[in-house]
């Protein structure tokens, strides 16, 4: 007996990887809203990094592993100095190695998709070019995309959550119901 397959039948749901970068998380109400909000799936995979590396000490060869096994890269973090949190900023440097995600045979994250999900005590104007700031957010956020692009990753508009310092209940929940919605978002977009 023959059998026929569809082409829908190949394709597979993307994989997520979401690494959270957040020194002091049980200080975020935004953070914790977030997590609370990501949809329990097989293929979402959630870390906690500074759970994982308390002492800064990665185990490079297996986050290299991990990435390996996901389609997309969603690193979840507060805005720390116009940047990340230094534990990711450490990871970038350390897992992101020539040879393996750029460079000469550097290929192993080709396609993969990064996204930042920010969120910042500042407001949406005050990251505006007659803000606090002076800069967008997308200014500051030069050196990720850069890295993105040096890695051959598909480099996404980032998830910003802004002024979380003077958000209510009810913008924390619709914020939250965001994040679901396009975490939602990409595992339904098609892989194959």
């Amino acid at each position: 007996m023959q059998q026929y397959f569809l082409f829908d039948d190949l394709i597979q749901m993307p994989k997520i990887l979401i690494q959270l970068f957040h020194p002091f998380l049980e200080k975020s109400k935004a953070n914790q809203m977030l997590l609370d909000s990501i949809p329990i799936s097989d293929n979402i995979t959630l870390r906690d990094l500074y759970e994982l590396y308390p002492n800064f000490t990665i185990d490079v060869k297996l986050e290299q592993k991990i990435l390996m096994e996901h389609d997309v890269i969603l690193f979840q973090h507060p805005f720390y100095w116009y940047s990340c949190p230094p534990l990711m900023k450490q990871w970038i440097d350390f897992v992101l190695e020539d040879g393996w995600a750029y460079g000469k045979n550097g290929n192993s994250l080709d396609g993969k998709k990064w996204i930042q999900a920010i969120t910042t005590g500042g407001s949406n104007h005050a990251y505006k070019e007659d803000g606090f700031h002076k800069h967008r957010i997308e200014d500051f956020l030069l050196p990720f995309q850069r890295t993105a692009e040096l890695c051959q990753m598909d480099y996404q508009s980032p998830f910003l959550v802004q002024g979380t310092f003077q958000l209510k209940e009810g913008d924390f929940q619709k914020e939250s119901l965001r994040y679901r919605n396009l975490i939602l978002s990409l595992l339904e977009a098609k892989h194959g």
